[in-house]
């Protein structure tokens, strides 16, 4: 009976069970600190305490993300295989909907990649994308003035006549970026990939099923599935979230400031939401 409490309490309390954190990186890629956005200073101090519980076997990320900030993706990407190499541990990235673009710049940073069958994965390339609006103004009468010290800091300007230098230069910038996303996977898909670069580098997507033949992908399955298969029936996944403020003051109405915030939340929700829609989701 003695034998039962303590085996109970154990279960309770973890003792004796492998324990795993796990990261859940969910949302658009950027590097501005509103709500579901991913970027290296929200990331990073989660990534830190993963890495830091020295008795886990691996770390387990989970990526869930249209993509976003090219700078952003990278830099959390790197912030994964710094910890790897300075702790000694394994790394697993699980996919949910998707690890398209910068999501799949971030899932690329582990030792090995996880999907479920119908995951969206890959999009290896770099979008900009913006609006023009010389014949709007025009039709209403009004006139655009810009005065620059420098010939091109109007570039791309959206309300004057668009310049075929302007669109050279941006055109030049994204194959820069692109260069750096295709060393990324090359370097750490080395031997995986088994796909010419003019298939996997055109920023196509395709499902975890197609990925896997791609060699984009390690395997299929789910996060529970996987480890427990591997780590025991009684393994206990942790999760590391951010902290929470000990104490939050009841705030009534809103002040000027929080309702522009207000505003670019709106914002930055319809470009959030048409970037999940690339993918249909």
């Amino acid at each position: 009976m003695a034998g039962r409490i303590r085996s109970w309490i154990g279960k309770l309390f973890g003792h004796g069970a492998t324990v795993i954190p796990v990261v859940r990186l969910q949302g658009v890629i950027a590097a501005d600190t509103r709500p579901g956005r991913l970027n290296i200073a929200g990331v990073a101090p989660l990534l830190k305490r993963a890495f830091d519980m020295k008795a886990a076997p691996v770390v387990a990320i989970i990526v869930n993300s249209p993509g976003g900030s090219a700078v952003q993706s990278r830099l959390i990407s790197k912030r994964i295989r710094d910890l790897a190499e300075e702790t000694g541990k394994k790394v697993i990235v699980f996919v949910e909907d998707a690890a398209a673009s910068g999501g799949y710049f971030i899932a690329v940073g582990a030792d090995e990649i996880i999907a479920d069958p119908s995951s969206i994965v890959g999009s290896i390339g770099v979008i900009s994308a913006g609006f023009g609006f010389v014949e709007a103004i025009e039709k209403l009468g009004v006139t655009r003035r810009v005065y620059t010290a420098g010939k091109n800091k109007s570039t791309l300007d959206p309300f004057l006549p668009e310049k075929r230098e302007d669109v050279d230069r941006l055109n030049a910038f994204a194959l820069d970026v692109h260069h750096v996303f295709i060393d990324h996977v090359k370097t750490r898909r080395a031997g995986k990939l088994t796909a010419p670069d003019d298939e996997l580098f055109t920023g196509q997507w395709w499902s975890a099923l197609s990925g896997l033949r791609l060699g984009l992908i390690d395997g299929l399955g789910d996060i529970h599935q996987t480890l427990r298969e591997r780590y025991g029936a009684d393994v206990q996944l942790k999760a590391i979230e951010p902290k929470r403020p000990l104490f939050a003051l009841p705030r009534f109405g809103l002040s000027a400031a929080a309702a522009g915030s207000a505003t670019g939340e709106v914002l930055a929700s319809i470009e959030d939401r048409a970037l999940w829609s690339r993918f249909g989701l």
